[in-house]
Order: C-alpha cells, then sequence, then structure tokens
C-alpha cells in the first residue's frame, strides 16, 4: 500500500486564515512550511482573528509578487493590492494572544493596517513571528514549535477521505475548505488517521492525532458564505469526542525539501 502513496499537493498560508497558496516545492523548518502561518492579523486587543468570527478573511487571496514580497488581494475593486514583505524586521513588537498563548511578535507596516481595517471593516494590525519566538505544539503532547497554526505544524489529508465526504454531500466542496499543507493520493479514505510514522521522500513526518474541525470547513473560500455542511454530514460518523475529525495533525524532520510528486511511506500505523 505504501509505495502508491503520493505527494500531490502543497499548500502554504503567509497570514493565517487568508488564502492559501499552491506550491510545487516547498522548504521545511522547525515550524512548519517555510513561510507558512508566520503573518498573523489580530484586533485592537491584540487578539488573534480567523475566519470563525471574520468570515470575510477568505475573501483575501495571497500571492507571491517579487524581492520577497506577497500580494494580497481584496474583492472589493476599490482597494489596491497590498503588498507585504515574506518577513518582518524588529522596527515595532508587541505581545499578541493566539489562543491559550500570549507570544511576542514584530508589527508590519502602519499601511498594512490600515489596508486590513478598512479591508475587513474592523481595526486589525498584522503582526509576524520571528524565529526567535518560542510556540510549543498543542498541550505540550508532543515536543517542537509551531508557527501562528492552531495546533501543529502540518496538517495532512486525503484526496480518498475528501472523495468519500464528497460522495455522502448534496454539493461536493473543495478541498481548500479543511486548509491543509500536504494533500496525497491512494490508499483507503481515512487512512491517514491511524499514521504515527512515515516519510515523504526521505523526510521522517510523525502523525499526532485526527484533526478536530470547527466552522471555518462550513465556509465557502470564494463568497464567505457560511452553510451547516460539510460538518452536518460529517458529524454522524466523524465524531470522536465532541469533535468532527477530519485530516491528521503531524510533526515533521525540523528541516528538508518536499516535492509534489515525492512517494510517501507509512512506517508504522496505531493498532
Amino acid at each position: 500500500m505504501s509505495a502508491s502513496l503520493v505527494l500531490s499537493d502543497l499548500y502554504l498560508y503567509p497570514v493565517k486564515s487568508l488564502g492559501g497558496i499552491r506550491v510545487t516545492e516547498a522548504v521545511v523548518e522547525a515550524r512548519g512550511l517555510r513561510h507558512d502561518r508566520r503573518w498573523l492579523i489580530v484586533d485592537e486587543r491584540n487578539q488573534f482573528m480567523t475566519q470563525r468570527q471574520t468570515a470575510d478573511m477568505a475573501l483575501l487571496k495571497v500571492q507571491p509578487a517579487y524581492n520577497g514580497f506577497l500580494l494580497v488581494h481584496s474583492a472589493r475593486p476599490d482597494l489596491l493590492p497590498l503588498y507585504i514583505p515574506f518577513e518582518a524586521t524588529p522596527e515595532r513588537t508587541l505581545f499578541v494572544t493566539i489562543w491559550d498563548d500570549m507570544v511576542f511578535a514584530w508589527r508590519g507596516a502602519p499601511e498594512a493596517d490600515a489596508w486590513l481595517t478598512e479591508a475587513l471593516g474592523r481595526v486589525c494590525k498584522l503582526v509576524y513571528m520571528s524565529d526567535m519566538v518560542m510556540r510549543g505544539t498543542d498541550g505540550g503532547e508532543v515536543a517542537g514549535h509551531v508557527s501562528f497554526a492552531d495546533a501543529y505544524p502540518f496538517l495532512v489529508i486525503g484526496e480518498a477521505s475528501l472523495a468519500e465526504l464528497n460522495s455522502r454531500l448534496a454539493q461536493p466542496v473543495p478541498m481548500d475548505r479543511f486548509r491543509p499543507n500536504l494533500v496525497f493520493t491512494g490508499g483507503a479514505p481515512y487512512a491517514e488517521d491511524t499514521w504515527r510514522e512515515f516519510q515523504i521522500g526521505e523526510l521522517p513526518f510523525r502523525g499526532v492525532r485526527p484533526c478536530g474541525r470547527c466552522v471555518v470547513t462550513t465556509i465557502n473560500q470564494e463568497t464567505a458564505q457560511k452553510s451547516a455542511e460539510p460538518l452536518r454530514t460529517m458529524a454522524p460518523y466523524r465524531t470522536q469526542g465532541n469533535k468532527v475529525m477530519f485530516g491528521l495533525n503531524t510533526t515533521g524532520p525540523g528541516r528538508g525539501l518536499l516535492r509534489v510528486g515525492d512517494v510517501l511511506t507509512v512506517q508504522k500505523s496505531a493498532e
């Protein structure tokens, strides 16, 4: 079975909860893929913002520009695109809160704060996580650090899992509802739930636990409209405890390079 598993897609989300970037290769670092969720939008109280509370964040699309910059587009024709660097500088700093963590962050440019405030209709600030920040993975279950991702450096989902879910839905949903980093082809639906140790190419990864999903999965990433699906359909057969599970939270090797087309090999699964 392992030989039939292949990395089919790689996604980066440079600004947490904004649109992702599909790439053909990505550098692996200690916190996950390079540039993944290193930028964060916070409110006037320095609390992190996501689509959970501000669904219109889905309408802000991100793409690489040039000379180390990102380009953020709004759906509003009156707003010119926003350029932000892949990395910030420590000229201005503050503490921000993400879930139960309070971490030190570098401020983005004032123009970025103003642009995001206009685009989202509420006071916003753009902040960056530097390499000096040590934010641990969720609950201290495993050693390692994470960016502004919710809990773990990587989220892995099989295309077969999405296909099985879509076979139950009146209206199929795309993979972007689940915001994975690593997508693979081959294997049975939900096979990734049980993976504990696996390799992609020559790089070792560790599956920690299935990912509990939130209302972001119910937000259309093109329109920002909410519905009951797919959580309503998944709940009867994908609930563990009080959470609906889809995808595998994963930690990685700390350094390396991933390419679409790399073979994925499972070494150890849960019994």
